[in-house]
């Protein structure tokens, strides 16, 4: 079997200079996307900052992808101000389903038939990342601590194959272990697996806790001048790897990371 596999951080749409657009222009964006299965972090639903798109099945759409999955992580809005809620146990929505309020989280697209989907929480860290954002009373840029959202992934049981997306802790502890929990379920799903998705770690430390190969080897981030690899497509010494690609888009903070993997 024959999969294009990527990744992508899509930052709810934003453009390099932090704006949002419509679903058309995420849609350009993406219009020359090669990718039978996606993987995608930072993906809004319903959320004002994004115009209300539904981004997931704008995703979807663009890639013509008929089958695809969100897991909201929150519900809400992503702030410092832990104005959001968890959502705990997690829950897989398709395209027949509608979210009431706003929802953030990931998403796993498909344009060849999934079998079987699941979805894994990996809980949060504790950690506060420090991030610059405008102050909603004054309009003022400036320092804030965002905590850690709860983290999750998605499975896509294929013919020949599974697919797990993930968008793992920035405290890279925490995405240690929560990759060392994604080693495990791995080894319950039918193989062989191939993890996509923004890890948060750097370089070839992935692909040594999850016990697989590196497929992409190249700089993901920042995606205007990358100097490390936060987004990787990890697979098991059995799977053939070719033409591994990183681009940027007009769209995301990170670049993305696509290959083409032949397995057994």
């Amino acid at each position: 079997m024959e999969l294009r596999v990527g990744t992508f951080n899509l930052a709810s749409g934003r453009d390099g200079v932090g704006r949002s657009g419509d679903a058309a222009s995420l849609a350009a964006a993406l219009a020359d996307v090669d990718a039978d299965v996606l993987a995608v972090q930072e993906v809004d639903v319903g959320q004002p900052r994004s115009g209300g798109v539904d981004q997931p099945a704008a995703v979807a759409a663009a890639l013509g992808a008929a089958e695809w999955r969100f897991a909201a992580a929150v519900a809400g809005t992503p702030s410092p101000f832990r104005s959001w809620t968890p959502v705990d146990p997690p829950v897989l929505r398709g395209s027949w389903e509608t979210l009431a309020g706003p929802h953030y989280g990931i998403a796993l697209v498909s344009r060849v038939p999934v079998r079987h989907w699941s979805v894994l929480a990996l809980g949060a860290g504790r950690a506060r990342l420090p991030l610059q954002a405008p102050d909603p009373r004054t309009g003022k840029t400036r320092w804030w601590w965002f905590p850690d959202e709860p983290r999750l992934a998605i499975a896509a049981e294929l013919d020949g194959c599974t697919v797990i997306a993930t968008h793992l802790s920035f405290a890279p502890h925490t995405a240690l272990r929560q990759l060392v929990r994604l080693r495990r379920w791995a080894g319950t799903l039918p193989g062989p697996v191939l993890l996509a998705g923004d890890l948060n770690l750097v370089g070839p430390v992935p692909a040594r806790v999850f016990g697989g190969q590196r497929l992409v080897s190249e700089p993901t981030y920042p995606a205007a001048a990358p100097r490390v690899q936060f987004d990787h497509v990890l697979g098991p010494a059995t799977v053939h790897a070719t033409r591994p690609e990183v681009r940027p888009l007009a769209i995301g903070d990170h670049r993305l990371a696509t290959v083409t993997v032949t397995t057994p």
